[in-house]
């Protein structure tokens, strides 16, 4: 997120060995045994990169298709139907997409723990940022969550009509971000931040915003932690599309801790900063500009 305040958007024991170990940071679940990506093989590496553009312009093709739906069906459907309808529907799109790129071998997703959340109602579930793909590897398997999303995104062609159908939820005011998730989740919802404001600059975890924190705290509402593993610095802050990462790209997910809303978000904030600090994948580059 880019309101000010509020979130949006190495090895596990390289990280363990150089951040003090309190007990909450000890009950980090262990992290996936990822393997390191290698470069392609030379004659490989322009198929390697046709492929992968494909594949992303194949998930702008979709998207469009999708927008263009949700653009028709906005005006007329019942908030509760298109809130519903538009979030099963971007999820099921973005499993779709999972399915196409797994013959590739070039992206390979785990995110079957996500799975266990999939009918918890009234959960905000918060994960690190190490990627531009994160959004959708959560929502994939999350139909029922809504996303904070900057206010540049929901003016985005290719994703606003969707973001509104979905009734996801826009950043551009504090107040408004607030007063709309906190509805959300006591309508039964789901909330999913990325509580480092945006992909992850300073290793092992960008500083934690505590929007997330505030709105568990007013809906009265627990806070699901979720890791993203990768080794992979593809999409990640500073990496151009057009570039051929390291194959193959892997990510997996896992379930952390979840923590009960206090009445000091600010110290809770502090607290699952340590705890995704002690438990997160540094992928290479992680250190690059804002």
């Amino acid at each position: 997120m880019s309101a000010r305040g509020f979130g949006s958007e190495g090895s596990a024991e390289g990280v363990a060995q150089a951040t003090p170990r309190t007990t909450t940071e000890a009950a980090a679940p262990a992290a996936a045994d990822l393997r390191l990506p290698a470069p392609a093989p030379l004659l490989l590496r322009p198929l390697a990169w046709l492929a992968l553009q494909a594949q992303l312009l194949a998930l702008a093709l979709a998207s469009s298709l999708v927008n263009i739906c949700a653009f028709v069906l906005y005006p007329v459907l019942p908030r509760a139907t298109g809130r519903r309808l538009g979030r099963a529907t971007i999820a099921h799109g973005y499993r779709g997409y999972w399915r196409f790129t797994r013959p590739f071998g070039l992206l390979r997703l785990e995110a079957e723990a996500l799975d266990a959340l999939r009918d918890v109602p009234g959960l905000v579930i918060v994960a690190n940022h190490p990627s531009l793909l994160d959004a959708m590897m959560l929502v994939a398997r999350l139909p029922k969550s809504a996303c904070v999303m900057k206010a540049s995104l929901m003016r985005n062609p290719f994703l606003a009509a969707g973001a509104l159908l979905a009734r996801y939820i826009p950043n551009d005011s504090a107040h408004g971000m607030v007063r709309q998730a906190v509805a959300d989740l006591r309508e039964g919802g789901q909330l999913l931040m990325f509580p480092e404001g945006t992909r992850t600059t300073h290793a092992p975890i960008n500083t934690f915003q505590p929007g997330f924190a505030l709105i568990a705290k007013h809906a009265k509402a627990p806070i699901q932690t979720v890791f993203i593993d990768t080794h992979s610095p593809y999409l990640g802050k500073g990496w151009p599309l057009w570039r051929l990462p390291p194959l193959p790209i892997e990510f997996s997910v896992r379930l952390g801790r979840r923590f009960e809303p206090r009445a000091d978000h600010e110290a809770l904030t502090r607290e699952i900063e340590a705890y995704f600090a002690a438990g997160v994948i540094v992928p290479p580059q992680a250190g690059g500009a804002r």
